[in-house]
């Protein structure tokens, strides 16, 4: 769910504020208030502050203008642009989905420092001609040279900032692997982000209004490691396949005892829900359907064999064992369904997914632990943990997947 407050849209998308960004609008509104009394003393307090407000809120608009060209190239590249939100840090363009080629994630990458610096040559050009320091070409060379400074820092070569995202298109461009030039602009925002942290805290020694520095350093360690390990949970999801996932939490029955002897003997005694097969004579009939069975009247349990609530394999839900495993992740959120069957390549069950079996599997092979505890409980309530977004991951990946897959075809 989208966090803050909705102020409206620009060129239809949601423009949001989070409410961090009161926190630095009074700040910065402060600082400059302070800075212009002390560079402009035959000001009066009222229009320092006043100008000091307004730079604040112009820094602001360059930052919606900055992100709103990352947007506009994004959406003209047929990729959609959920919201663009200000915070504490600036500004973040919600895109969903990465470019189909290194170039064109160039160019999304490069538009915002672009806005940017043509904001800084539009404002110079106005300011210019003037050599008086009234409040308005003060606040207008100040607001140019914010937006210089906006569009270098954004240059700098690692994740998230846009530099990084360039650096990664270069690597992608060179290498022909996406994840492995995130890997990459990832490290390199990680070592910014500690260089950062350790040059603003021995810089506050001396200057304390510098520990801002660290903040804003911790803000980028803090990003590029999301990059780098939502990057590897991707690749790891398109190493495996069904077969990986899947479970024997299954029981097979015999498709020709009654009804009546069914639910005596496995219903009554289930201390919770079951999936059951039906078997005879060597093959499996199919899934057995709890529903039609209370659909049935009682007094036909007597009467009735199991092959009456039986849906034959081929019409339920099913993967196989070699199905990527984003692709049944996929099925299970685009047709809500709680597990998927698995077929073995004879066409008998070979297991079952839910999405518990996909939690384990992912951590097995990025050997992290998670509490068998945990894994029934999402078992249990049908829906990944809301810090694992998996069902979103699996489908950026798959598609990621698909855009490789034809760029190599293309060749």
């Amino acid at each position: 769910m989208q966090s803050g407050w909705r102020i409206g849209s620009i060129f239809g998308i949601p423009l949001y504020i989070d409410p961090s960004w009161l926190i630095i609008l009074g700040f910065f509104s402060f600082a400059n208030g302070i800075n212009l009394q002390q560079d402009y003393p035959g000001w009066s307090s009222e229009t320092a502050w006043l100008i000091g407000f307004f730079m604040a809120l112009l820094l602001f608009i360059s930052v919606l203008l900055h992100e709103l060209g990352h947007s506009l190239v994004a959406r003209s590249q047929g990729i959609k642009v959920s919201s663009i939100t200000l915070f504490l840090f600036g500004g973040i363009a919600a895109i969903d989905r990465e470019s189909k080629t290194p170039g064109l994630s160039f160019q999304v990458a490069i538009a915002g420092p672009t806005v940017s610096f043509i904001l800084f040559i539009i404002l110079t050009s106005i300011a210019l001609p003037f050599s008086e320091f009234s409040p308005v070409i003060v606040l207008v060379k100040r607001l140019a040279e914010i937006n210089l400074v906006l569009a270098l820092f954004n240059l700098i070569p690692g994740l998230p900032l846009d530099g990084g995202q360039i650096l990664k298109a270069a690597v992608w461009k060179v290498t022909g692997d996406r994840f492995k030039a995130i890997h990459w602009a990832a490290q390199t925002g990680k070592l910014i982000g500690w260089a950062g942290i350790i040059s603003g805290i021995i810089s506050s020694l001396w200057v304390p209004g510098l520990l801002w520095i660290s903040l804003l350093s911790w803000f980028i360690l803090r990003n590029a490691n999301t990059y780098d390990r939502v990057t590897s949970v991707q690749q790891t999801l398109l190493q495996l396949i069904a077969a990986d996932a899947m479970t024997k939490e299954f029981r097979v029955i015999d498709a020709n005892m009654t009804l009546r002897q069914f639910a005596d003997d496995y219903l009554l005694n289930a201390n919770q829900e079951e999936v059951y097969f039906a078997a005879s004579d060597g093959r499996y009939r199919g899934l057995v359907s709890i529903d039609d069975l209370r659909s049935i009247e009682r007094s036909q349990w007597e009467i009735q064999t199991i092959h009456s609530i039986v849906k034959p394999l081929p019409e339920i839900h099913h993967v196989e064992e070699k199905t990527p495993l984003v692709d049944v992740i996929n099925r299970l959120e685009t047709e809500n369904l709680p597990r998927i069957t698995v077929l073995s390549p004879a066409g008998a069950v070979a297991g079952l997914i839910d999405r518990g079996d996909i939690v384990r599997a992912l951590a097995k092979k990025l050997n992290v632990t998670i509490p068998e505890a945990q894994i029934k409980r999402i078992k249990e309530e049908g829906s990944y943990p809301p810090g694992l977004q998996i069902a979103a991951l699996a489908q950026q990946a798959s598609e990621s997947q698909l855009i490789e897959n034809s760029q190599s075809g293309d060749k």
